[in-house]
């Protein structure tokens, strides 16, 4: 559907903190099928090909989605994170596999019926939230490779689609294509004029996203910096931060340290 198709037009949320190869670390994506492109962004997996010297503390930057995670040597180890207003961390250890599925801003909410919401801010045991999914994950084989599992979860998720009669709020729809088109830069209550009040756009971006529209329109705004893939140069002289609507450079680094956990000095040196 049209709808659908503008979210993965417009937006491509990154997570940057880890590239691949990166200090004995490993971190790969996978694109899906096509029939699911409008709903999963990617699988991802990040691994270690061998053990590290020391605990490696993962980073996760805001992105705007909602991830299922699971550990690959343990699949029945798996848990959902939902919409995070900040950067979030955690130590995961000195081996460690995990694959993971990104779906798209309100594409959860669509194929599983989850208000978005519940789910924010945190992560979660899947079994508690979806417990067809946890058996699914849970009973694959740990000695299957990345691509064969990432094969096997379109396939479920492709199940999913096919028995489900999605059902959505155009208005909603529509005020998320302006965020987009605007890249996060907007006035919430000028421009999102799609004819339902202020009150009534909270809820839906709360329900199908798990934040409101100008958190939301915030972490689009944070992404597009990332997605220009800026250096310490570039922001310092083209100052691109203002053409993204920041007021001046310290609503940019206090904006982006919240989402990204460190300055933009730090994460671009």
């Amino acid at each position: 559907m049209e709808a659908f198709q503008k979210i993965r037009d417009y937006f491509r949320p990154i997570q940057p903190t880890v590239h691949s190869n990166t200090e004995g670390i490993q971190y790969l994506e996978i694109e899906p099928p096509v029939q699911l492109r409008n709903y999963v962004f990617c699988f991802w997996q990040l691994h270690t090909p061998a053990p590290l010297d020391t605990s490696f503390t993962y980073r996760v930057v805001s992105d705007g989605c909602i991830d299922i995670f699971f550990d690959h040597r343990n699949p029945a180890d798996n848990f959902v994170m939902g919409f995070c207003r900040k950067f979030t961390q955690f130590s995961i250890g000195h081996d460690f596999d995990y694959i993971g599925i990104r779906f798209l801003p309100s594409a959860f909410t669509l194929l599983f019926d989850i208000p978005a919401k519940e789910l924010s801010n945190r992560s979660q045991p899947l079994v508690h939230i979806l417990p067809q999914v946890f058996r699914w994950i849970s009973e694959m084989d740990s000695a299957l490779s990345f691509p064969v599992i990432t094969g096997r979860l379109a396939e479920l998720f492709l199940k999913c689609l096919d028995e489900k009669q999605i059902n959505y709020d155009a208005r909603f729809f529509e005020s998320l294509d302006v965020i987009f088109r605007r890249k996060g830069n907007l006035d919430i209550e000028v421009d999102l004029n799609t004819g339902i009040s202020p009150r009534q756009l909270r809820r839906l971006f709360n329900f199908y996203v798990g934040t409101t529209p100008k958190g939301f329109s915030s972490v689009v705004r944070f992404q597009y910096i990332l997605n220009a893939k800026p250096s310490r140069q570039s922001l310092r002289k083209q100052k691109i931060y203002l053409d993204a609507g920041y007021f001046d450079q310290a609503h940019f680094i206090k904006d982006f340290k919240r989402f990204y956990g460190v300055t933009p000095r730090e994460a671009l040196q």
